[in-house]
């Protein structure tokens, strides 16, 4: 047994779910080089394979029930947190919610192979409110189905002992590295790039709901649009009074409702308004010229205490707080 071996069979049992658990936290370190190894050697009789099992369930389904929490408490802040380390945070939330909607808590069990959706299943769960247990119970069969699944190959291999082991556990540290210094040079040349595209093509000042509000007790000839997603319209079936319900995904097929001479203001529950900014812009290239993003979305008005409307009842009061915009991403670019 090499040295490499021998520390992984001393150290397996804590490295395992640890790793599992920082992986799935949103640590940018694939675990599965990791499950190879815990596989190869538990062939050998030297590691229990269902207790490997064991500890690396509970470490991701302990990470997943973090992020769960997250999104059940904080909504689109904690989409927000998870999205800075996203390349593409919007269209993944996005697509998340639409997996969810089409083929509900199935979609968990294969979450942990497909990277963009494993990252944001959990808090995206919570934000739509799927019950905790409900969830916690299929996320856990998908973790067994994926750590199985890694565990398994790497025991089917155990004639490559050797090899498999040492060579998941080396690189296992080495993609740790590449992938961190990846990361990092990606995030920061995104940030970059996403400023200069939002100082040249979003040269428009968005409206606060403040504005907003103003116009509508005024009754100038405003159009809302309300952007939100089927899912997150069933959590709060609300809309600013007289907007227009186009739920992102439909936009293509039903930009024509939208009048080209009015002023159209557009608002979301994305973890930044950065959606409704972008589609602004490619309203613009449709024709509709007088289209603005709303500061803080959907979520702002609401927490700023302004009327919505409902047509399945009663709206229930919600507790007026001051503006925070540096808190609500009064700049996404930055």
């Amino acid at each position: 047994m090499t040295e490499t071996l021998g520390d992984f069979v001393r150290y397996g049992y804590v490295a395992l779910p640890l790793w599992v658990f920082a992986e799935q936290l949103g640590v940018p370190i694939p675990a599965a080089p990791i499950l190879l190894a815990a596989g190869a050697i538990a062939s050998t009789g030297r590691m229990n394979l269902f207790f490997l099992t064991a500890l690396a369930l509970a470490g991701a389904l302990t990470a997943d029930l973090i992020w769960y929490r997250a999104g059940y408490a904080h909504g689109s802040r904690a989409l927000g947190r998870l999205c800075r380390v996203c390349l593409e945070p919007d269209s993944c939330v996005r697509h998340v919610k639409n997996l969810l909607e089409k083929h509900g808590l199935r979609s968990l069990l294969v979450a942990k192979f497909v990277p963009g959706l494993n990252a944001v299943a959990a808090p995206v769960a919570g934000t739509i409110r799927i019950p905790w247990w409900q969830f916690a119970s299929v996320d856990a069969l998908g973790i067994l189905i994926w750590a199985t699944t890694f565990e398994l190959l790497g025991f089917v291999f155990a004639g490559q002992l050797e090899k498999v082991a040492v060579y998941a556990w080396r690189m296992s540290a080495f993609l740790l590295a590449v992938i961190l210094i990846g990361t990092l040079a990606a995030f920061l040349v995104r940030k970059h790039l996403r400023r200069q595209r939002f100082l040249r093509d979003l040269r428009m000042a968005r409206i606060t709901p403040e504005e907003l509000k103003q116009k509508l007790d005024r009754h100038e000839p405003v159009i809302v649009i309300d952007l939100r997603h089927s899912l997150d319209f069933l959590y709060e079936p609300y809309t600013i009074p007289g907007a227009i319900r186009i739920p992102i995904d439909e936009l293509d097929k039903r930009n024509r409702e939208i009048p080209s001479g009015k002023e159209v203001v557009l608002y979301c529950t994305c973890p930044n308004e950065a959606r409704s900014a972008m589609t602004a812009i490619d309203l613009r290239k449709c024709g509709v010229t007088k289209v603005r993003p709303l500061l803080g979305g959907f979520h702002m008005w609401r927490r700023l205490g302004f009327p919505v409307e409902s047509e399945f009842g009663p709206v229930p009061a919600i507790t007026k707080q001051p503006a925070c915009r540096a808190a609500c991403g009064e700049n996404p670019t930055a």
